[in-house]
């Protein structure tokens, strides 16, 4: 899987969970991953997860870390399984920089003293499956009680926390698809 952490900010509107749209914007073709900070506003009508819509609950972050990777060979639920791979490194990590924070994950949430850190989706599109991954840069005029990156998790280097979330969850994908191929079929 190929990795870019973008250093323009982008503002997330959920137009940006489509197929292609890493090949199309950044030219990195087949399996990848990308980070980039930027506001982050979804409303109903780009919202992909329909249990939102019908709670109408739009999305709104003044800055968020986003997190987008594609996927042309897996399915729906294998897909889930790798968003949820990727919402426990991120808690890992922030429990490593943070040893006395109280973070839990509630499936694809991570929640900071029962603040809201995070949004996540993952979906299916007609050529691959899709994960949107976005966490709080600031909690300032969030939608609901919502914790932050850098006054809750206190990460203040943004980029180098992306890059080690990047990192991290390619090598475990790798030592992954590297154990499935490494075992003998029984009968």
């Amino acid at each position: 899987m190929r990795k870019l952490f973008i250093d323009e900010e982008i503002k997330y509107t959920g137009e940006q969970l489509a197929p292609h749209w890493i090949y199309k914007n950044f030219k990195i073709m087949g399996n990848a991953i990308v980070a980039f900070v930027g506001e982050c506003s979804v409303n109903l009508n780009h919202m992909v997860d329909i249990e939102d819509v019908i709670n109408n609950e739009p999305i709104y972050s003044k800055k968020m870390l986003n997190i987008i990777e594609e996927n042309f060979n897996s399915s729906l639920v294998e897909t889930v399984y790798k968003q949820r791979l990727l919402v426990n490194i991120t808690k890992e990590l922030i429990e490593k920089k943070n040893p006395n924070i109280n973070i839990r994950r509630s499936g694809d949430d991570i929640y900071i003293d029962d603040k809201k850190l995070s949004v996540s989706i993952a979906t299916k599109s007609i050529t691959s499956t899709l994960i949107h991954f976005g966490l709080n840069i600031t909690a300032e005029d969030a939608p609901v009680k919502a914790a932050d990156l850098i006054n809750d998790a206190k990460i203040t280097d943004i980029k180098q926390f992306a890059n080690d979330i990047l990192n991290t969850y390619c090598e475990e994908t790798e030592d992954i698809n590297f154990a499935a191929s490494k075992v003998r079929g029984v009968i």
